[in-house]
């Protein structure tokens, strides 16, 4: 533990928090507060270095990387150094790009936290899927196309026993599907998707670097979802809607 951690002193807090999908504009107010105001922030590759801008400046800053095949620090170490920095009585913002419980890990740093006595709270941003489809000014979930709503990650943990998705079950009924962290099995994904049924003739779109200026779209349909992503060098971070709400 760090040489500043004095004994008694009361423990911090951590608030881990979502920074939305990339837009500084996206950010909640009270996103923004605590990272006025807090003592420690720690922070991923996605967060735009704008809202860095907005700490005090005695703010003590923390890159904990997560790109994807370049991570600067594993997991269990970022929560020991959450642990460290709330047991120094600071007040700590955990910044995480998108929603911090939607394939953002929030919820194994809410758990270790807990484990350790440390008060914790979270405070939910935009996720990148949601922002997607505002981009494209299409709905999600629509009274005549679509009822449901299937939020899939194409990067599930390695060490998981059982088959990872049900690819017949995702496509019983006309759902919309959204896929977080799937450009690298983006070929395999739609065609586990076709052979299970869905149409290849369904609409689709992939969104890279959603809500920022760097942000590129592609229109296209299942069946040429693959395809398409190659020809326009589209690469993560991307959002993948499919679904018949988009036509």
């Amino acid at each position: 533990m760090s040489e500043e951690i004095l004994e008694g002193k009361e423990a911090g807090i951590v608030h881990i928090v979502g920074a939305g999908p990339g837009d500084p504009g996206l950010v909640t107010l009270k996103a923004k507060e605590l990272i006025e105001h807090c003592d420690s922030l720690l922070y991923d590759y996605l967060v735009d270095d704008r809202l860095l801008d907005w700490v005090k400046e005695d703010c003590k800053l923390i890159c904990v990387g997560k790109r994807p095949g370049m991570h600067s620090m594993e997991q269990a170490a970022i929560h020991h150094l959450l642990v460290e920095e709330a047991k120094a009585g600071r007040e700590v913002v955990r910044l995480k790009g998108g929603d911090p419980l939607i394939f953002g890990r929030g919820g194994e740093e809410v758990v270790a936290l807990q484990k350790e006595g440390i008060a914790v709270d979270v405070i939910p941003g935009i996720t990148s899927g949601i922002a997607a489809a505002s981009r494209l000014l299409k709905p999600l979930t629509h009274r005549e196309h679509a009822s449901t709503l299937l939020f899939l990650t194409g990067h599930e943990d390695p060490l998981k026993h059982r088959p990872r998705i049900d690819w017949k079950q995702v496509v019983v009924d006309n759902s919309t599907i959204v896929l977080y962290m799937g450009m690298k099995h983006l070929e395999d994904i739609s065609n586990q998707l076709m052979q299970a049924g869905k149409d290849p003739e369904t609409p689709a779109a992939i969104l890279q670097w959603v809500t920022t200026p760097k942000e590129k779209i592609v229109k296209t349909k299942l069946g040429d979802l693959a395809a398409q992503a190659v020809e326009h060098q589209m690469a993560a971070p991307a959002i993948v809607i499919i679904g018949s709400v988009l036509s």
